[in-house]
């Protein structure tokens, strides 16, 4: 929730949040952290806020962030395209921000939910990405297929993520 990362196994530490805002600078303090993203080979990782600040570790690149521009909702997550060049942005009202080379394929924003968008996941090809909600609803965009979903399913339970497959199948 404070941007504080730990490794484990081969996984690199690259830096954290605390460290970064030690000494002050623009975006901190930082608000809670609800998302993070690594790159596509494993050096560096992406942090992303709910006020929408994105925070770069390691060999990722910033490619912008919402910080400062007005939110209708916070963000809850992010997922970065799998060449690394781009990264989304989720809000809970389902709203998606794309960076980079990450391309918008749509959005929830706008739309009534059931229960806010809690994640996503990029669709392995970058071409695409699946949103997550609360009650275990499914949105697909680009060309990332629908599967199902477990909305109504959960007992109650708030599914809190969504991690995609290597194939997307």
């Amino acid at each position: 929730k404070d941007g504080g990362i730990f490794s484990f196994g081969n996984a690199g530490f690259f830096g954290s949040v605390p460290g970064v805002c030690a000494t002050p600078h623009f975006g901190c303090p930082v608000s809670d952290i609800v998302g993070m993203a690594a790159t596509a080979d494993g050096g560096g990782y992406w942090l992303v806020g709910s006020n929408g600040n994105v925070y770069v570790f390691g060999d990722a690149k910033f490619f912008g962030s919402m910080l400062g521009k007005p939110l209708n909702k916070p963000i809850v997550g992010m997922a970065s395209t799998p060449h690394g060049h781009g990264y989304w942005l989720v809000a809970s009202d389902g709203g998606v921000f794309a960076f980079g080379s990450a391309k918008f394929y749509g959005s929830m924003g706008g739309h009534p939910l059931a229960q806010p968008v809690a994640g996503m996941a990029a669709a392995p090809a970058g071409q695409g990405y699946w949103l997550v909600a609360a009650d275990g609803g499914i949105f697909s965009f680009g060309d990332a297929p629908f599967f199902g979903s477990m909305a109504g399913k959960t007992g109650g339970i708030p599914v809190v993520g969504i991690a995609a497959t290597p194939t997307g199948t």
